[in-house]
């Protein structure tokens, strides 16, 4: 792949955060002046932009297609409504080509007060006592012991777990990396730490305890990015040259494990500072953004590396894949010929298999990875 088949333009200072949604038709960049900007991938146009923190974005994600949650430097979550509907009446003019900071922000639907000294994003995953995705879980580093994780429940706002990971019997530091997932109706919280630590914890209902059921130190410095893949893989990236993946045992009885179980698998890249890693839905692939202006896709099975983006001049600091569809999750085969252009061009973007990258350079490359 000599080139992204498209690249964007439109952040004035460097893209912190990406993510996919709506069916692929959407991509929420965010950079490290706090700007926020939706895109309509088929088009190629932004649908809304806002300055949503005074500071740097740390995270971005999206609640059931219509809400879009941001985590600044500021010590703020915000969850704005953005829904199909609303996005007529959004400003769209890009902070790169405009010099007005007066843009007329989405609805803001909800304001968590939190911290965010360590760098480290929240993480979410529906609730354990909705079956729907109206009510949500919300993980974030803890505002009262920097070492340890809370979790809220949205949209009441409550604090429903309280310094997760604060009785491990061996040092961490601070979470820089987080993951959260309710598989089976069973909670798993994936954290990796600035001693270079990943650890995962899973809770026991009847008694509403955590506990510790792997925990590994792969790396010689902290772990910037982590991702999950269901029901008991995970990958983690470092500031050194580590890639790392870990399997958790989902049948684990609930006890506190050996502070240094083996990951299955460990690649040294020879490139520090993965400061980035995405794993691709179908769990095939992963792919990071470097510090030495390299995407690198790998094999999930046996982390071999297949594909080098070589575009960008500055430094990644974010990467996403688009989620992978086909007939089981809704990606049903339709004949183009019946379909409007605008139609076609939705139903060709939802099947391809994109990955976006940003970068210092403030712009986002668009590839498409087999």
């Amino acid at each position: 792949m000599d080139a992204p088949v498209y690249v964007i333009r439109g952040h004035p200072s460097p893209v912190h955060s990406l993510h996919f949604y709506r069916s692929n038709s959407r991509l929420v960049s965010a950079d490290a002046e706090g700007w926020v900007v939706v895109w309509d991938i088929p088009v190629r146009r932004p649908v809304a932009v806002w300055r949503a923190h005074d500071s740097a974005v740390l995270g971005v994600a999206d609640w059931d297609d219509s809400n879009i949650i941001t985590h600044g430097r500021d010590n703020k979550i915000y969850v704005w409504q953005v829904r199909s509907e609303d996005e007529p009446s959004l400003d769209t003019r890009l902070p790169a080509t405009s010099s007005s900071e007066h843009h007329r922000p989405p609805w803001l639907l909800h304001a968590l007060d939190v911290n965010a000294l360590n760098f480290c994003s929240f993480a979410i995953c529906p609730s354990l006592k909705s079956a729907s995705s109206n009510q949500i879980l919300l993980a974030v580093p803890s505002s009262k012991d920097p070492n340890a994780i809370d979790i809220y429940h949205l949209p009441s706002q409550t604090r429903v777990h309280a310094a997760v990971g604060q009785h491990l019997d061996f040092k961490t530091g601070m979470p820089m990396a987080l993951r959260l997932s309710n598989i089976n109706s069973k909670l798993i919280l994936l954290a990796g730490y600035e001693s270079g630590h990943a650890v995962a914890f899973t809770l026991e209902p009847e008694s509403n305890i955590w506990h510790t059921v792997y925990s590994s130190k792969p790396h010689s410095q902290p772990v910037l990015s982590l991702d999950y893949h269901p029901p008991s893989t995970f990958f983690t990236s470092s500031a050194d040259s580590i890639i790392a993946k870990h399997e958790i045992n989902s049948d684990t009885s609930y006890k506190n494990s050996d502070p240094e179980d083996p990951p299955s698998h460990i690649i040294n890249t020879h490139h520090a500072g993965q400061q980035s890693l995405s794993l691709r839905s179908d769990g095939r692939l992963f792919a990071t953004a470097g510090w030495d202006s390299r995407i690198r896709v790998y094999t999930a099975r046996n982390m071999k590396e297949v594909a080098v983006l070589k575009w960008h001049r500055e430094g990644c600091y974010a990467v996403t894949f688009a989620k992978i569809f086909n007939e089981s999750n809704g990606a049903v085969q339709v004949n183009d010929t019946i379909l409007t252009v605008s139609q076609q061009r939705e139903n060709r973007n939802r099947q391809a298999h994109m990955l976006a990258a940003g970068s210092k350079d403030g712009r986002v490359s668009l590839w498409e990875i087999f």
